[in-house]
């Protein structure tokens, strides 16, 4: 964890393979250690990539269509990682395939 001011905090959680991330419960145990801060007052930011099919695209037709459509119906990173949906910030970029 590092802090560069009373108000802003950078924690960086590590998990195994098999292990399935749960960002409020390692943040429940750092408030255990003495860590003071609101989880509905705490901004998480995610990346987004949208992906686009290009015009000139060096997959065939449908292997780019099957991505994109896997891609869409994939867990969406707020999910995965159990963070609290109206507590999101996502910055995202759009991908050409």
């Amino acid at each position: 964890m590092t802090s560069s001011d009373d108000r802003f905090r950078r924690i960086t959680l590590s998990y195994g393979y098999a292990e399935e991330p749960d960002v409020p419960q390692a943040l429940m145990l750092l408030r255990r250690k003495g860590l003071k801060f609101d989880i509905m007052s705490t901004s998480f930011i995610l990346s987004r990539r949208s992906l686009r099919l290009s015009v000139r695209s060096e997959l065939p037709y449908w292997q780019a269509r099957l991505f994109i459509y896997l891609a869409r119906n994939a867990t969406a990173a707020s999910d995965y990682f159990r963070i609290p949906a109206g507590r999101v910030v996502e910055l995202g970029v759009q991908i050409s395939i």
